[in-house]
């Protein structure tokens, strides 16, 4: 069973090995395919995998009341969606020979109905969306800092300006989610549950 401070330290860590790796592949001028597109895609699936994870560490620290359960589900559909769509950038990566080859594959596949907006416009969307949702609840609750919400929000919006800001974004979620791998207090807030009035759990 995965410790839920890990999950706190690793998500961040891996999202910004992706960005650093993201970087350094593009120091050519292209990016992908090869070992730092594999290995940078990997990283990111990796840390998706703790999000979800921290995902519903947050909501039993949030007292699993209703938008806690909204902000749980939101964020995980939107991993998978932002899984979906790395996981389609692995096998073109894989498949390709050259990143004229990996464009038109791109072209294709984005082609297929209903693939851009469930995986690429609107489906990854529901990430940040989630995960913001549920920081508010823990900064609501003081198990996050006040300006915890800011530094995921700004975070939120960094790759939307220059997706060699993700290293950038990484550490502002280090600095947010500080407290969770830090002190353990997720753990704590779950057990605060039973103290919580039930008119707060609803």
């Amino acid at each position: 069973m995965i410790n839920t401070r890990t999950a706190f330290l690793a998500a961040p860590v891996l999202m910004g090995a992706y960005g650093v790796i993201r970087i350094i592949d593009g120091l050519d001028g292209s990016r992908g395919p090869g070992l730092a597109w594999s290995l940078g895609h990997l990283c990111f699936l990796g840390a998706l995998f703790f999000f979800v994870r921290g995902f519903a560490a947050m909501r039993e620290a949030a007292g699993r009341n209703r938008l806690a359960a909204v902000g749980m589900w939101t964020g995980t559909a939107g991993a998978i969606a932002v899984g979906v769509q790395f996981a389609i950038d692995l096998v073109v990566g894989f498949l390709s020979a050259d990143r004229g080859a990996m464009d038109e594959m791109f072209t294709r596949v984005q082609e297929i109905p209903g693939v851009l907006p469930a995986f690429y416009d609107f489906g990854p969307l529901l990430f940040f969306v989630g995960q913001l949702i549920l920081v508010s609840q823990l900064a609501k609750r003081r198990v996050l800092k006040p300006w915890a919400p800011f530094l995921v929000l700004i975070d939120t919006t960094l790759p939307f300006a220059d997706k060699d800001l993700i290293p950038l974004g990484a550490v502002l979620l280090l600095v947010s989610f500080a407290p969770l791998w830090r002190s353990g207090e997720v753990d704590a807030g779950a057990v605060a549950e039973a103290k919580v009035p039930a008119w707060e759990r609803a």
